[in-house]
């Protein structure tokens, strides 16, 4: 920003640019609706930054993110026990929410197997998973819903050769055209998937 501003609106900018998917300009026009704001809305605001660092944790049961020992999910007697679906993140554990047609249980990895990134097996939460599982006779599948990358299909893989020898059915999340998709305007790795996972009619 240009040395005319105000240093602590300076110094905001670069606050908001430091997350994901933030550019400087819209970090500059976030720090000007700041100081636009009232006085008890900015403390809320800052109020809740510092409660969703110091509040949130991951559930001692399969990861997620939540503000107790155990996240509602895993505390719902009604989902599917023996089923496990192990995703990248907390985000992808919404997504699949939001479709309200899982109703199994999630393991949240916390990141991809990535060695170029130095992100190896131990920096994951795959100890956990095998914990989890060993400690519990009732599972019988896991789904690995990590994405269609290189990254996910080696973590995929891992965690796969992993749980062969106990006996467990690891599925893959199946791949292809989107529902609306239009052939010609799909990508070759697209149409591959698809035809790959295609099914019985």
């Amino acid at each position: 920003m240009a040395e005319s501003n105000a240093l602590p609106i300076v110094v905001l900018a670069e606050q908001f640019a430091r997350l994901p998917g933030i550019g400087m300009k819209t970090a500059q026009r976030l720090a000007y609706y700041v100081t636009s704001m009232k006085q008890e809305d900015v403390e809320a605001f800052s109020e809740a930054l510092l409660n969703a660092k110091s509040k949130v944790r991951c559930c001692s049961v399969c990861q997620n993110l939540t503000d107790k020992e155990i996240c509602p999910i895993c505390d719902d007697v009604k989902r599917d026990r023996t089923v496990i679906c192990v995703v990248e993140g907390p985000k992808d554990v919404t997504a699949i929410e939001r479709t309200g047609e899982y109703k199994g249980m999630y393991h949240v990895l916390h990141g991809l197997i990535s060695p170029i990134d130095g992100i190896t097996p131990d920096k994951l939460r795959i100890k956990q998973l095998l914990a989890r599982i060993q400690s519990d006779t009732g599972i019988s599948e896991v789904i690995m819903a990590t994405n269609p990358t290189v990254e996910g299909d080696a973590t995929a893989m891992y965690i796969s050769r992993l749980l062969k020898p106990v006996g467990i059915k690891v599925t893959r999340l199946a791949f292809g055209l989107p529902v609306g998709g239009i052939l010609e305007y799909a990508d070759e790795i697209t149409l591959f998937k698809a035809i790959e996972n295609r099914n019985e009619i």
